[in-house]
């Protein structure tokens, strides 16, 4: 039976009565202090994910763990601490099974009745790097945060880009 809880400087005592005994046993508490990431503490790292014969899921999910920083030991949920992250080869992106044929991608043009489709066929002939994009957003918060982070995903079509001076790492997955 638990009599009386204390706090002092930031430690808890807990004071407990053995029934039979008649034994009073204090017991401290110690809490371990969250980290928090402050904004200059945060570094950011450059990426290459190369997509050639990868899935879109993976390669999405692959962008979006970066992006957000989870990869990372000082990750925060509500602190932006991703990295840069660029793609090549997002014309070689595969879809599994029939999803070239049966997923859609539909957009309203703001006009009464203009509710637009698009095959994903069509769409990754033309735009894969549109497809990818969505796709990552899609697993980003649909917040303030999301958006700033989206906007150090850089997508390219074929196998060269144009960010070398930043001297990215291949990351393998």
């Amino acid at each position: 039976k638990i009599l009386k809880k204390r706090c002092c400087r930031n430690r808890f005592f807990v004071i407990i009565y053995s029934g039979n005994k008649k034994e009073i046993i204090i017991r401290r508490l110690c809490f371990m202090s969250t980290y928090m990431p402050k904004a200059a503490d945060i570094s950011r790292n450059w990426y290459v994910l190369d997509a050639d014969g990868k899935t879109l899921g993976s390669v999405a999910a692959e962008a979006a763990t970066l992006l957000r920083g989870k990869h990372k030991p000082t990750f925060a949920p509500h602190a932006d601490c991703g990295d840069h992250v660029i793609v090549i080869n997002a014309g070689k992106i595969v879809l599994t099974g029939n999803k070239l044929e049966k997923k859609m991608y539909y957009h309203h043009t703001g006009y009464i009745g203009n509710m637009k489709k698009i095959q994903y066929k069509t769409l990754m002939a033309e735009k894969p790097e549109f497809a990818l994009k969505k796709a990552v957003k899609g697993m980003l918060p649909d917040n303030s945060l999301g958006r700033k982070q989206l906007t150090r995903l850089r997508i390219f079509k074929d196998g060269e880009h144009t960010h070398e001076a930043q001297k990215p790492e291949v990351k393998e997955f």
